[in-house]
């Protein structure tokens, strides 16, 4: 299932002019295989395992390249950005709960943000919004307390 996954989101970006090299196969090889959110060093550190040439400023520029794609999604923590496959299209609406520690994200399933009434916002058109819940993971929790 994950070559699959791979190859489509290869396809991707092939589909939208970027030449398939064996450098992007592996960080988006990676991103499939971690499923989580990761930050750019930890791809770099992966990656670079294989690819000793391959500069941090390339890996950081590919990963933003696939946010603008839709292929990856992207949260700020703390000022530092990390990157998750985006969730499938035939996935309906969902949030995440994403853990601090290990970086995994949770899909939250609630309408919590549909039909808002924000006075502020009277007038405005509402293309979309995200909504992120930040901790930790029961195994991270369990992990911290031993």
């Amino acid at each position: 299932m994950s070559n699959i996954k791979v190859d489509k989101l290869m396809t991707i970006l092939k589909e939208n002019g970027y030449k398939y090299t064996d450098k992007r196969k592996a960080i988006i090889d990676l991103l499939v295989k971690e499923d989580r959110y990761i930050n750019a060093k930890y791809v770099s550190e992966k990656v670079g395992k294989e690819f000793p040439g391959l500069s941090f400023d390339t890996i950081y520029r590919n990963l933003s390249t696939y946010v603008e794609l839709g292929i990856l999604e992207l949260t700020e923590i703390n000022g530092e950005r990390f990157f998750k496959l985006a969730c499938s299209s035939d996935e309906h609406h969902h949030h995440h709960h994403i853990c601090l520690k290990c970086g995994k994200a949770k899909n939250i399933h609630t309408e919590i943000c549909n039909n808002l009434n924000i006075p502020e916002l009277k007038g405005y058109r509402i293309d979309g919004h995200k909504f992120e819940i930040y901790g930790l993971c029961p195994n991270c929790i369990k992990d911290e307390n031993k």
